[in-house]
């Protein structure tokens, strides 16, 4: 028996609906000095705690107590957090704007900071169309991030979602089983037209 189309789409942000590129904030430092942050931080771990819900002063503080002299680095990406966002993913918002039209709830989850989140909304209105989702879901605001199925679960209980009839949209390997894994119909997004035969096959309503 074939499954009953989703009636809701949560999506996330980074790398499907905007590029995010975090070198571009370091472009006009010295690239010794990059180098050398980077040997000494792992970014992602650090990039994650803020996703976490940890301060943005908290997070350049723990840089400065583990890798003393590099904290003017850390402090730039947070001083210089919207250059990067580089734009959309292209297509990606059609997808989206496609959904909304034909009636598909949406809603939105991302790991993002709590601070840099409600700093970027601006351009977020503009770049993805924010107006388009329901909600958004941040996590830096939830204490939680993905893939914690803890996250997910929340999702769907707040906003009363039968998970057998919702689709999520990550880039992320990981986020995507973490969703599969709690009753989502997981798809992981890669390009617009990839994401398309996707939405599609499981019955959305997308060209």
């Amino acid at each position: 028996m074939t499954a009953p189309a989703p009636t809701t789409a949560v999506f996330d942000l980074g790398d499907v609906l905007v590029r995010w590129e975090p070198a571009r904030v370091w472009e006009q430092l010295d690239p010794a000095d990059v180098e050398a942050f980077h040997a000494r931080v792992d970014l992602g771990a650090w990039n994650l705690a803020m996703d976490s819900g940890r301060s943005t002063a908290d997070s350049v503080a723990d840089v400065a107590a583990s890798a003393p002299g590099h904290e003017p680095v850390a402090q730039a990406y947070v001083d210089r957090f919207l250059d990067t966002l580089a734009g959309p993913v292209p297509g990606t918002r059609d997808v989206v704007e496609e959904l909304a039209a034909s009636g598909v709830r949406l809603l939105a989850l991302t790991n993002w900071s709590a601070e840099l989140f409600e700093r970027a909304r601006p351009l977020l209105e503009e770049v993805v169309g924010l107006g388009a989702f329901e909600a958004v879901v941040v996590s830096g605001v939830e204490g939680l991030v993905k893939p914690d199925p803890a996250l997910f679960t929340r999702v769907v209980e707040r906003f009363a979602l039968a998970p057998g009839l919702t689709a999520f949209v990550d880039d992320g390997p990981r986020d995507v089983e973490g969703a599969a894994a709690v009753g989502l119909r997981a798809v992981r997004s890669t390009t617009a037209e990839a994401l398309r035969r996707d939405l599609a096959a499981l019955g959305l309503p997308v060209r």
